[in-house]
């Protein structure tokens, strides 16, 4: 009785491998032409590119350490005085 337990389930998974292998795949649906990802992206680039820079505030000369550390001291200080006051 085991003997033919065994051969009936080893043919069962034989036949599920065989039908696992064997199954065909759905092909994958396509892109619109309209929609193109590629496009959208590259457009988006060219108006991010376009757009202005942030103008920095320009730093004290690079002979002058002390200058610009001082600098860069009072607008941290600012930045804080300025996020205390929102709360």
């Amino acid at each position: 009785m085991r003997r033919l337990f065994t051969w009936v389930a080893g043919a069962a998974g034989g036949l599920a491998a065989y039908r696992a292998a064997t199954r065909r795949k759905p092909a994958p649906e396509a892109v619109p032409a309209e929609v193109d990802p590629v496009q959208e992206l590259r457009a988006k680039l060219a108006e991010a590119r376009s757009e202005p820079e942030p103008v920095a505030a320009e730093p004290a000369g690079p002979d002058d350490p002390d200058a610009r550390r001082r600098d860069v001291h009072e607008q941290a200080r600012a930045a804080l005085d300025e996020m205390r006051d929102e709360t």
